[in-house]
């Protein structure tokens, strides 16, 4: 059973940075971010290939946010820059099975997830 850890959430201004990691236990996947606010559904953010060498960003985080991985501390770190009040959610990173190999935008694909971690932007 593949378990994934987030940290970094936190209390900001908007204009600020904050970078969130997800670790996870044995193994490298292909591992995305989402976010859910109150009342809405969960939504995809961010997401990478096992070795980095795709990434895709849902559009409205394009320019701000950065994802990337450390395969040596099984880590996937997400750069978020020039925060806003809507980008405040819970923010939870899944991975997919290690046999699948795309990232993709849809919640059900994959596999494992997180706790989450908690993101709020003030105005």
């Amino acid at each position: 059973q593949v378990q994934l850890v987030e940290s970094g959430g936190g209390l900001v201004q908007a204009g600020d940075s904050l970078r969130l990691s997800c670790t996870a236990s044995g193994g490298t996947y292909v591992t995305g971010w989402f976010r859910q606010a109150p009342g809405k559904q969960r939504e995809f953010v961010a997401g990478i290939t096992r070795y980095g060498g795709s990434t895709s960003y849902e559009d409205s985080v394009k320019g701000r946010f950065t994802i990337s991985r450390d395969n040596t501390k099984n880590t996937v770190y997400l750069q978020m820059n020039g925060l806003k009040p809507e980008d405040t959610a819970g923010y939870y990173c899944a991975a997919r099975k290690s046999s699948r190999s795309a990232v993709v935008s849809v919640v059900s694909e994959y596999d494992y997830w997180g706790q989450g971690t908690q993101v709020t932007v003030s105005s």
